[in-house]
């Protein structure tokens, strides 16, 4: 069964939004932390829900290799996690819409510490 919230998919309880970024109106990647772990989601618009299109999210400490869930979803992709309580994290995703035009995005080194 597929999770209510970003929130949820990552394990609900102490995750907490800590930063997003919206992908074309296709979806939106949400970061998520619980004070020690670092938790990406990449939720799709309500538009594109219940198609299932590719949909990824990636997330990376900083020296560590990069940890990444794509495939054709319904709803959302992840949850990926890393712990990186005092370090940096690179994070992101993609999503397409049904004809298979997509677009994505990744961050920077960031949310250091």
């Amino acid at each position: 069964m597929a999770a209510s919230s970003p929130t949820a998919a990552c394990g609900g309880g102490s995750y907490h939004v800590i930063d997003s970024h919206a992908i074309s109106g296709l979806a939106t990647i949400y970061l998520l932390y619980n004070g020690s772990t670092n938790c990406v989601v990449t939720w799709k618009s309500s538009k594109y829900q219940g198609g299932y299109t590719l949909t990824g999210a990636t997330i990376q400490r900083k020296g560590g290799s990069k940890i990444s869930d794509t495939g054709s979803y319904k709803i959302y992709a992840g949850p990926v996690k890393v712990n990186a309580a005092g370090t940096c994290v690179s994070w992101g995703g993609h999503a397409s819409n049904s004809a298979g035009v997509g677009e994505g995005w990744q961050s920077s080194w960031t949310h250091c510490g």
